[in-house]
């Protein structure tokens, strides 16, 4: 979105309500975000980790859904559009993942690694659902958004010496095979959920609200077999 092409504009206010997010069960408070080439880095770890030392205890992920407006909404004058689309035509398909407002948001954005892979998610459109694919290129740092007072995504509250927001940066890898929309993974979260299997805790559902979130190996791997298949 904003004034660089080189960055990624999404809705601020956590008041939002998806046209995806009331297809789902669940809710987090948070605010709606957007701004690859397929191949897995050979330093992505597998699913869920425990890091032994500092972090016992703590969920650790290697894949990912961030989601995006791809249709024209003007907030404070502002168009916030940034489909898969819009990503592709960055200069070297790369832009930042700008304007995450959301504590829990911000901070699976510190998580994640460089090298990962993101499913890019369609939100708050005709037909919300996963378009392609990217790749995490620069791990979290400050989100310049928060001190433009020009920028939807200002915030007042954040200091320059103790930043609240941070971003990440992604690189688009290439389009699914076919869009998998929400409905139809709704379909299987809901059939895993009864009879067992890789979507029956899926983020997508259980915090539909989320704009950035984590997948299990399983999920990812269970999604991206979709395109392959045909649509239920």
């Amino acid at each position: 979105m904003p004034p660089k092409k080189t960055t990624r504009s999404s809705a601020k206010s956590t008041k939002h309500t998806d046209a995806d997010a009331q297809q789902c069960e669940g809710s987090d408070d948070v605010a709606q975000r957007k701004t690859g080439k397929r191949k897995r880095s050979a330093g992505v770890k597998s699913d869920v980790e425990k890091n032994k030392d500092d972090d016992a205890g703590k969920a650790f992920y290697s894949h990912w859904l961030m989601k995006s407006e791809p249709e024209s909404r003007i907030e404070n004058g502002v168009d916030v559009k940034f489909g898969i689309e819009d990503l592709k035509a960055l200069p070297n398909q790369t832009g930042c993942w700008d304007g995450v407002r959301n504590y829990q948001a911000r901070n699976f954005m510190r998580d994640m690694k460089e090298g990962q892979e993101a499913f890019f998610y369609h939100s708050n459109c005709k037909e919300p659902g996963i378009a392609g694919l990217m790749k995490i290129v620069k791990e979290a740092y400050v989100d310049h958004t928060q001190f433009d007072k020009k920028d939807v995504h200002y915030d007042a509250s954040s200091k320059a010496d103790n930043p609240k927001w941070s971003m990440v940066d992604v690189q688009f890898e290439r389009m699914t095979k076919r869009f998998i929309p929400l409905t139809e993974l709704k379909k299987y979260h809901l059939q895993h959920k009864a009879k067992g299997g890789p979507l029956k805790d899926m983020a997508l559902f259980t915090r539909a609200r989320l704009s950035v979130q984590p997948l299990t190996t399983e999920e990812y791997d269970f999604v991206l077999s979709l395109e392959n298949e045909d649509p239920i």
